[in-house]
């Protein structure tokens, strides 16, 4: 049997993100995206819900996450879910994060950044290959 296991988010962040150094001197990062979704109830009142989704970005992403990201900075992020199982005063409790593979910055510049980057460019990790389409290559002059 098949499966998938891919995330889509695009939020906010909650808080600055905060990079460390691996033993081999690759960084990591840690943040947390807030998501929301406003409705109205029955009775016509406005009604707001928000999630919190902690995410990990490893090597080059967690450079550019740490380089030009900021709180509030509104992001794009693919990826997959890790749950961890730990165990904190004889209770086992468990952690679901985030592992970031694919982002785009969206909403301009950061304030205070003199980056070349163009903005609204997705970034992939380049650990993985990426596999072409055979519609890379389609002819979009048919006309039908």
């Amino acid at each position: 049997m098949s499966s998938v296991n891919k995330v889509i988010i695009l939020g906010r962040l909650t808080k600055d993100p905060e990079t460390r150094l691996m033993p081999n001197g690759e960084g990591v990062t840690n943040f947390t995206i807030v998501t929301s979704e406003q409705w109205k109830d029955k009775q016509g009142v406005k009604q707001e819900k928000s999630e919190f989704h902690n995410c990990v970005a490893y090597r080059k992403l967690s450079e550019i996450i740490q380089q030009y990201m900021k709180k509030g900075s509104q992001i794009y992020i693919e990826g997959k879910l890790q749950t961890d199982k730990y165990e904190k005063d004889g209770v086992t409790k468990y952690s679901t994060k985030i592992i970031v593979n694919e982002l785009t910055m969206l909403g301009g510049k950061a304030a205070g950044s003199n980056s070349e980057e163009p903005e609204n460019k997705p970034v992939q990790e380049q650990s993985k290959p990426t596999a072409k389409s055979s519609f890379d290559d389609f002819d979009s002059s048919i006309p039908f």
